[in-house]
């Protein structure tokens, strides 16, 4: 029975043939984490976010260091886990660049249980 033609990794200038989606140096990180949508990033969270933003335009974390830099994600203060009052709570939202997000998902965040 004859294979199935191999197709580039889909990672952004991977030149490598995969028989999956990705090659092994880009598999996902989480394989087993749902989707965003599944997580509750859907076109509504898309919507609501872009509204906060053009509220707070600036990342708290920068400008509380005196910085002005322009805020791109909005980020849950406390990680909701799938907890719908944590999740729609604009009290439990900040703006952040894209660097200050990372760095607290990455300290903050580094073991997470997600529970959906």
């Amino acid at each position: 029975m004859p294979r199935k033609a191999m197709k580039p990794c889909r990672h952004s200038g991977c030149p490598r043939l995969t028989e999956g989606i990705y090659c092994a140096e880009h598999l996902p990180l989480h394989p087993d984490r749902p989707s965003a949508s599944k997580r509750g990033y859907g076109s509504k969270w898309q919507r609501l976010s872009r509204s906060y933003l053009r509220k707070h335009p600036l990342c708290v974390k920068c400008l509380a260091e005196g910085r002005f830099v322009t805020a791109t994600v909005v980020d849950h203060v406390i990680p909701h886990r799938g907890d719908h009052s944590l999740m729609w709570s604009e009290s439990n939202w900040q703006a952040l660049c894209k660097s200050c997000h990372d760095k607290k998902t990455g300290t903050e965040d580094s073991r997470p249980e997600y529970t959906y």
